[in-house]
């Protein structure tokens, strides 16, 4: 995966948006009353749906989201509006419309087996108030948007003035619009970048039934034609994506475990525009979105997909590149608090490593082998030359951390430029501290902060001193 230029993007989602509750609990008997199960509630749970999956997909890959839609003017609307807010998206957006019901639906899970579900909404189109007050929002906020989605689940929202009104907007301004459609007829859709069609709706929409090359690349230009695409789309579950522009490609996909597709396809659409929005091109930004809906089919329920979670699966199909293994200290922080909760003992270690060795490498691996995650701080040039005089570094800091991001035992690498690494020990708090033996019966700075310090002993002449030593006398190993 490339290195986002902009791992802040904002997105402004337009579309249904809803309320998924949950009642959970289990069955012993027969209601005496009817021939019914009696389920005794235990829990009661509640996350957003429809257009708001996408949301929390949005917010948890690190997008700032503003979001609008049409809601009731009722308790289940407030209820919405406070799980907005919780997540941190901004509901500024957000239309009251009298008369009209907050979608909320229920299900009572017994057993973990779905029994039964009711729905409280309202399916009709909004009314032309409504449509207006969205295009305005719209108007307001186009110029700080990175990008726009339309998530219609066929609620009445994304009605043909809001589709076309908003997509003329984004034209005229510039901006890319990506659409989760619903329906047969796209037609109200023309003129957006993409559309995000499963084979099945898109055999729908174009009439052509999709069973091998030939038809798949014609439903894509069928679909580009009809709504005046800039790049045809097609999701096609395990086998990945196929786009269209110039020319068809198709984007493979590798789930190591499918659990639950619930939600892939908000994944889809979410990931998609994170990565476009953050500076990556169509054919980097398909695999990124296949990656994140592998990760999420391997989870149960509606889940969402962080960045290191896609860096992770990458990784183990060893197609992340080192770059991606390189992190900012706000990046490193949030990843080892993460790594943390999900019950991953953390290894911090760090040093200069200018010219690599066999030294370092079996230091490094002996390092990983105390825990789950080796997080390497790296020894800035500048930091070097203190440590070490003018002279040094040999290889640049880039350099370095990118060698060093290259190894297997190496999971992420930081580059600090104080004296010592004090405050990134402190921030990273690992599980386990590593230095070389070097350092028995001293102090360690950062030992405070880490639950465990391990010193590990240096392989007998192997350093880079030494190296630079024979190098300067023409002498060999």
């Amino acid at each position: 995966m490339r290195r986002l230029h902009n791992s802040h993007p904002h997105i402004l989602v337009i579309g249904d948006l809803m309320i998924d509750h949950y009642l959970w609990g289990g069955c012993e008997r027969i209601s005496p009353e009817a021939p019914v199960q009696v389920v005794d509630i235990a829990r009661e749970t509640t996350v957003l749906g429809g257009a708001g999956n996408v949301i929390n997909n949005l917010v948890t890959l690190g997008s700032k989201v503003s979001v609008c839609g049409v809601i009731g003017n009722d308790e289940n609307g407030e209820e919405l509006c406070k799980m907005l807010e919780v997540i941190g998206a901004d509901g500024k957006g957000l239309v009251k419309q009298l008369n009209r019901k907050t979608s909320k639906k229920s299900r009572i899970i017994a057993s973990n087996q779905q029994i039964l579900r009711y729905d409280k909404e309202s399916k009709d189109a909004i009314d032309v108030v409504s449509e207006r007050a969205i295009i305005a929002y719209v108007e307001s906020v186009i110029d700080t948007c990175d990008i726009i989605i339309l998530s219609d689940y066929g609620k009445g929202v994304i009605t043909d003035t809001v589709a076309g009104g908003v997509i003329t907007q984004a034209r005229n301004a510039g901006k890319k619009v990506l659409v989760d459609p619903k329906g047969k007829d796209y037609r109200k859709y023309r003129g957006a970048y993409l559309l995000t069609p499963n084979k099945k709706e898109a055999s729908e929409a174009t009439g052509i039934v999709i069973n091998d090359e030939a038809s798949l690349k014609k439903a894509l230009l069928s679909l580009k034609e009809t709504c005046d695409l800039e790049c045809s789309m097609i999701t096609l579950s395990e086998d990945g994506i196929a786009i269209f522009d110039e020319s068809m490609r198709r984007f493979p996909t590798v789930a190591k475990e499918v659990y639950d597709v619930t939600g892939a396809g908000d994944t889809v659409i979410a990931s998609l525009s994170f990565a476009l929005s953050s500076g990556l091109s169509i054919d980097e930004a398909a695999p990124f979105a296949n990656h994140a809906a592998a990760v999420v089919v391997g989870k149960i329920g509606s889940a969402t997909v962080t960045l290191g979670e896609i860096e992770e699966y990458e990784s183990s199909l060893h197609q992340s590149t080192s770059d991606m293994h390189i992190k900012t200290h706000e990046e490193i922080f949030a990843l080892s608090n993460r790594l943390k909760k999900e019950g991953k003992k953390v290894v911090f270690t760090n040093g200069c490593f200018d010219i690599l060795h066999v030294g370092h490498v079996k230091y490094l691996q002996e390092a990983k082998s105390y825990g789950d995650v080796l997080i390497v701080g790296l020894n800035s040039d500048s930091s070097v030359r203190e440590l070490k005089g003018a002279t040094r570094p040999v290889n640049s800091e880039a350099d370095r951390a990118y060698i060093l991001a290259a190894l297997e035992s190496v999971d992420y690498v930081v580059v600090f430029s104080e004296e010592t690494p004090h405050e990134l020990i402190k921030n990273i708090a690992p599980d386990i501290l590593v230095k070389g033996g070097d350092y028995e019966g001293k102090v360690v700075v950062g030992a405070e902060f880490a639950k465990e310090l391990r010193l590990v002993q240096f392989v007998d002449g192997k350093s880079t001193t030494a190296t630079i030593a024979r190098i300067n006398e023409g002498t060999t190993c």
